[in-house]
């Protein structure tokens, strides 16, 4: 019976021009513009320009230093006002004011500034630009100070202490270069699956109730709306299960990113996720006797179910109302099993809340789902043929 069943799905979407695009196209194609938007991970070569006032040995050191670092391109060597100009036009991302005096501070063990002004509209590559920047100048600085010391006759070891009483040793983990593009493909990808998933099951399904082919539906499943739904589902599954496998080897391959927990776990929750999307997916087409509708919905959801699931900015952060919408969706407990798993070698057990949360999801949406194919379903409808 399951069989027939999902013979017949591979029937009516071969039928259906919008779903053969939907489920065997978009999927691909997404995956791989996408992830290519993506593929360096991070900006390098920003441009900054540089207002040197001091003009001494330990400035062109440290401007040349800079400039030699993989984030910052130093484009311009120009006046106050030029730099400005120069970022207000876009040329540059923003300028490095290093004041007069500065090396004669530095070596009296004076506390020097230097003016960093960035352009924190562009708030990622900002970010980065003022991290690489402060780390050059404490390094040179400290350098400057090192070989001050050791001439006035402190050993290394004293002279290093004088200048760094404090050691951080910085680790960033799981994503050692704190790229951005290694944060968010993975997510990417997972929200790819769902939502190309859900908008393939809900139109299929509003297209059921759209031609009235409910009880064809059900009367071949033998009035069980159990088997219906699993039945039907089971195309989506095998289908979504195979993109899912190609996804996690070939793409992440291509795009450089790794693994790294088990194989095996990020199968299983893998598996939950797909079985509790498919009676989502199914459900929400049920309601809607608009195919165009239906699928409509979905595409414009995407996005913002994308920005509510925690994954770009914390669920703490969010509305009461934004979070029990969250909550809701699969993704969410998903999202955390999956970052945990994939970026940070998590286990499942660690993260047990995400599976009971995403295995009660499950359970919700399968028994919403069959009491809506019960209560559309007229045993004595006649079944048409579409």
């Amino acid at each position: 019976m399951l069989l027939r069943l999902l013979l017949r799905e591979v029937k009516r979407i071969a039928a259906d021009h919008s779903l053969v695009l939907t489920l065997l196209l978009a999927p691909l194609v997404y995956v791989f513009f996408y992830g290519s938007i993506y593929q360096y991970k991070a900006e390098e070569e920003v441009p900054i320009a540089v207002v040197d006032d001091d003009r001494t040995g330990l400035s062109q050191t440290l401007i040349t230093q800079i400039d030699n670092s993989q984030m910052v391109n130093v484009a311009l060597r120009t006046t106050l006002e030029g730099a400005k100009e120069s970022m207000y036009q876009g040329h540059t991302q923003g300028f490095l004011y290093i004041e007069k005096g500065m090396e004669q501070k530095v070596l009296s063990l004076q506390q020097a500034d230097m003016v960093l002004a960035v352009n924190a509209a562009r708030f990622l590559p900002s970010s980065e630009v003022a991290g690489a920047i402060t780390q050059i100048g404490l390094t040179v600085g400290a350098g400057v100070r090192l070989q001050y010391l050791q001439k006035k006759g402190m050993n290394t070891e004293m002279s290093m202490q004088e200048v760094m009483p404090v050691n951080v040793d910085y680790r960033p983990m799981f994503n050692s270069r704190s790229d951005y593009g290694t944060f968010l493909l993975p997510g990417l990808i997972a929200m790819i699956l769902q939502q190309t998933l859900l908008i393939g099951l809900a139109g299929g399904s509003a297209a059921e109730r759209q031609r009235g082919s409910i009880s064809e539906w059900m009367q071949m499943a033998g009035g069980n709306a159990s088997v219906a739904l699993w039945g039907k589902g089971l195309f989506y599954f095998l289908l979504f299960c195979a993109y899912a496998y190609f996804f996690l080897t070939v793409n992440f391959r291509v795009l450089e990113l790794e693994i790294l927990g088990s194989g095996w776990e990020l199968a299983i929750i893998t598996v939950i996720f797909l079985l509790s999307l498919i009676p989502m997916g199914i459900f929400t087409g049920l309601l809607f006797k608009s195919q165009l509708l239906a699928t409509q919905l979905m595409v414009f959801s995407t996005y913002p179910i994308f920005l509510i699931t925690g994954y770009s900015w914390p669920l703490s952060e969010m509305p009461p109302f934004v979070k029990a919408v969250s909550y809701l969706l699969p993704i969410t407990p998903f999202l955390g099993l999956y970052q945990g798993v994939v970026q940070q070698g998590a286990h499942i057990t660690d993260r047990l809340p995400d599976l009971y949360h995403l295995l009660g999801l499950w359970c919700f949406y399968a028994a919403i789902c069959l009491w809506k194919m019960r209560s559309l379903y007229k045993p004595n409808a006649v079944a048409h043929a579409v």
